[in-house]
């Protein structure tokens, strides 16, 4: 099964050897930006292997094997980066935040509602809840005190009083 996962977006190209620059906040993007990691480009997913990384003003700057001149990676401005999960290699602990969609959040024994959504803020992870109200619970250890993805659930630690 081919699960594609989004990680990042081109947008643009960088100098002239064939680097470009990559704009990702992907959770785990220190374990896919790396040499010799296979990418997928854009809607055809063209693989490409990863020669270089370096980070540049906050961008992640790549370059593929094979290619050494601007004008071969100019096809690839403005496409998106894709992974498949399998190559991700995540731990028995550790999930994407896409994974805790859907997931049914709970304070004690009682049901507050399920994910719907979650947003990224400068300083953490904000899960969107739907139950009687829409609310939001920081994805942190005051929080959050376990996540089961497997039986789809969520175990807060008074997450009932971020309802307003």
């Amino acid at each position: 099964m081919n699960n594609y996962i989004v990680v990042g977006k081109i947008i643009n190209t960088f100098g002239i050897k064939g680097e470009l620059k990559v704009q990702s906040d992907f959770e785990f993007k220190e374990r896919i930006f790396i040499k010799n990691m296979a990418i997928y480009i854009g809607i055809n997913k063209d693989m490409e292997i990863i020669s270089t990384r370096r980070v540049h003003k906050g961008y992640d700057l790549i370059s593929f094997v094979g290619y050494n001149d601007i004008n071969e990676v100019l096809k690839y401005k403005g496409a998106y980066i894709y992974i498949l999960r399998n190559d991700l290699k995540l731990e028995n602990n550790e999930y994407l935040y896409n994974d805790l969609i859907g997931l049914e959040v709970y304070d004690k024994d009682k049901l507050l509602g399920i994910v719907i959504d979650y947003e990224k803020s400068i300083n953490n992870v904000l899960l969107k809840i739907k139950g009687n109200k829409t609310f939001y619970i920081p994805l942190i250890d005051e929080y959050i005190i376990n996540v089961d993805i497997n039986n789809k659930r969520i175990d807060t630690n008074k997450g009932s009083d971020l309802i307003l």
